[in-house]
């Protein structure tokens, strides 16, 4: 499935809550050694994929989730922060 596509029949809204809610409850066994990392959340699994960047942790839940959107967060950085550095990377 197309990126494009995938993204039109997914409900983002949905995603950001759960994510948010998931990585609340994980973040503390991230936030001690992987400041500045980038983990990739799939809320229906719950599992989590840990790199460098935001891309490298969605190729590494795409791997194991193909055809689904993640929750992606920057860690111990706030949401707004996290969507700056993602957008200034485009």
């Amino acid at each position: 499935m197309e990126a494009e596509e995938l993204i039109k029949n997914t409900d983002l809204e949905k995603i950001a809550t759960q994510g948010a809610l998931i990585y609340q409850g994980v973040k503390s066994k991230y936030e001690e050694n992987s400041i500045g990392k980038f983990l990739a959340i799939d809320i229906d699994s719950k599992d989590q994929y840990l790199a460098q960047t935001s891309a490298e942790a969605v190729v590494l839940a795409r791997a194991a989730h193909p055809n689904k959107v993640f929750y992606v967060v920057k860690i111990g950085f706030d949401a707004a922060e996290t969507m700056a550095h993602l957008i200034s990377k485009k």
